[in-house]
């Protein structure tokens, strides 16, 4: 990254006291052991304020995004919306054929990025998206699970799939060329990957697991149901450890990058662009935040999903259910990852996180409350003006 895009955290509006605390509760886990490495950057006005990496993250380490990633393949989306080219009530069958099967021909373009669209556990793998015939073959072979719009379901990775394809036939480019030519390159995020260069590879921390894995009976005395299994697997987690599936640009979990980058995205999305290079209009900010998703409810957590169009939006007193802190305003907005990447703007403040490791703990509710407490000390890390 340019060093232009790095100021002064004092004079960015950041608080010497609070940044230091927030810093403090990153490195504790990373001393302790538990996890392996961790990078942290807070950014305010377009430009980046706190940047530190620990354990054995370096300044230039990239580290996997997860489903993180969705924001930018959803922001990529949005340009073509913004540009009259794709459109929320259209029928994804009317775009993609071979996708109108066993029912999916109702399924609207809106309903895959909120997850509202019925085919949560649909498999596919990342090596077959390249060569088309099995990538269609995949579409034409999913089923549906129930009734799209009738509820929401997290969609791991399939819904993002078909956007990408969207994304191919709308604008006649590859998915990730036009994700690095649309959106990152503009931007000069260069820091930020969706398809991984072979020689960007050494740079990439290693995903691995620590921790115990909760058991029935723990989640039992918590009061909690088990969480129910998805693709989501330790062996899925420790493939993004391989090239090959690093080069696909896996458009719902498979970018890489580093927490400054990451949080200048969300700069960006804030201000619709950076450095006087926009890219989405104010309308169109406004637009993608508007939560889409009703009064339907997350599985999980019995509370309201709060989507907007491929993003999270805060919302009320039970933000931290989806990932916010519990400073957060209510229209922060943003999108976090499997072990505990996070990544939000709020527009109340203008701050913007990006925090990434590559440590994914067996414990998601240690996991959770890390993340929760990470983005609380976050959001409160702007000056208290004097009076």
């Amino acid at each position: 990254m340019s060093l232009d895009r790095f100021a002064d955290a004092q004079e960015l509006g950041l608080d010497p006291e609070k940044v230091a605390k927030l810093l403090a509760r990153v490195q504790r886990e990373v001393d302790e052991g538990l996890l392996p490495a961790a990078q942290i950057a807070i950014a305010h006005h377009g430009k980046v304020g706190v940047f530190e990496s620990y354990g054995g993250a370096k300044p230039e380490s990239l580290t996997p995004l997860f489903s993180a990633t969705k924001g930018i393949t959803s922001a990529a989306a949005w340009l073509l919306i913004q540009e009259g080219k794709l459109a929320e009530d259209e029928l994804v069958a009317d775009i993609i054929e071979e996708f109108g099967t066993n029912g999916k021909d109702a399924i609207t373009v809106q309903q895959l990025f909120t997850h509202t669209a019925g085919f949560p556990h649909a498999p596919f793998r990342p090596t077959d998206w390249l060569p088309k015939e099995k990538r269609y073959g995949r579409f034409a072979q999913w089923r549906l699970s129930w009734e799209p719009g009738t509820r929401f379901e997290y969609h791991p990775s399939s819904s993002m799939w078909v956007v990408a394809e969207l994304i191919e036939r709308r604008s006649g480019q590859v998915y990730t060329d036009f994700v690095r030519e649309r959106v990152l390159e503009p931007l000069k995020l260069h820091n930020l990957f969706v398809g991984l260069p072979e020689k960007e590879n050494s740079r990439a921390l290693l995903c691995e697991h620590s921790g115990e894995a909760l058991t029935p009976e723990d989640y039992k005395k918590m009061g909690m149901p088990v969480p129910p299994e998805n693709e989501i697997t330790e062996e899925a987690i420790l493939s993004f450890n391989r090239p090959e599936i690093r080069a696909v640009g896996v458009p719902g979990g498979g970018g890489f990058g580093d927490a400054a980058d990451l949080a200048l995205f969300y700069q960006a999305l804030l201000h619709g662009g950076l450095d006087g290079v926009e890219l989405w209009s104010e309308a169109t900010r406004a637009s993608v935040q508007r939560i889409r998703t009703g009064d339907l409810v997350d599985m999980m957590f019995k509370k309201p999903a709060n989507r907007g169009l491929g993003i999270i939006i805060s919302g009320d007193e039970s933000r931290n259910t989806r990932g916010f802190g519990k400073t957060n305003s209510p229209s922060a907005f943003g999108h976090n990852g499997a072990g505990g990447q996070l990544a939000w703007a709020d527009p109340a403040t203008g701050l913007s996180i990006g925090y990434v490791t590559p440590g994914h703990d067996r414990n998601p509710i240690r996991q959770g409350r890390r993340g929760v407490a990470i983005s609380s000390m976050a959001a409160e890390c702007l000056q208290t003006p004097t009076k």
